[in-house]
């Protein structure tokens, strides 16, 4: 058991030490994800992003993932053949509101380019998988330097799936019978837009 985000960014951040002050940055998945990147980014030296990222649901199934967005690239599950215009439309429609928590979160501050980065995606637990399979993906269209996944608890069949995908993944608790991230810290809280605006803010003046 895991105390708290709190207790898994620190031994998270001990497992990371020999990327200490090296040209990398932080990219924390909202909202869960920031708390722990926040005292990694710090502790590494390194600048803290968001991934910023949204599915793109299937006309008819919303649930269903035809792609991913961020705010500056897509991409898509070619194999699903939806309407160009749909999905045109969503990407903007997802672009425009990604732009919008991009300032509510790190206001005028621009994004930071990875190309020829080390990039440390950081997330509270892994789930689905989802949209850390498109955070990974659309990181790699920014072609950094290495990428490496840091997570307190996954399920052992994310990690089968994640390991080729990143130069390294560093999982603290691959248990059996995983059903959900919370099962696995005592303290759980959901992260608010107002933290996650208070811990990019700290970061700024960091």
């Amino acid at each position: 058991m895991i105390r708290n985000r709190h207790e898994a960014a620190i031994m998270l951040s001990h497992e990371l030490q020999k990327y200490k002050g090296q040209d990398g940055v932080v990219l924390a998945i909202p909202r869960g994800g920031v708390p722990i990147g926040a005292i990694i980014a710090k502790d590494l030296e390194m600048p803290l992003e968001l991934a910023l990222i949204k599915k793109i649901g299937h006309p008819a199934n919303p649930e269903y993932a035809i792609g991913a967005v961020s705010m500056h690239s897509v991409v898509l599950n070619k194999s699903v053949k939806v309407p160009e215009d749909y999905v045109n439309r969503e990407i903007t429609k997802i672009q425009e509101e990604l732009h919008r928590r991009y300032k509510l979160f790190m206001g005028e501050k621009p994004p930071l380019n990875l190309k020829d980065k080390l990039v440390i995606i950081v997330d509270d637990g892994i789930a689905t998988g989802q949209t850390l399979l498109a955070t990974v993906e659309l990181v790699k269209e920014q072609q950094p330097k290495k990428v490496v996944i840091a997570v307190p608890v996954a399920p052992p069949q994310a990690i089968d799936k994640f390991e080729p995908l990143v130069d390294e993944l560093i999982c603290l608790m691959a248990p059996p019978g995983f059903f959900a991230v919370g099962q696995f810290y005592r303290e759980f809280l959901q992260v608010s837009d107002e933290e996650v605006i208070e811990l990019m803010q700290n970061q700024v003046h960091h």
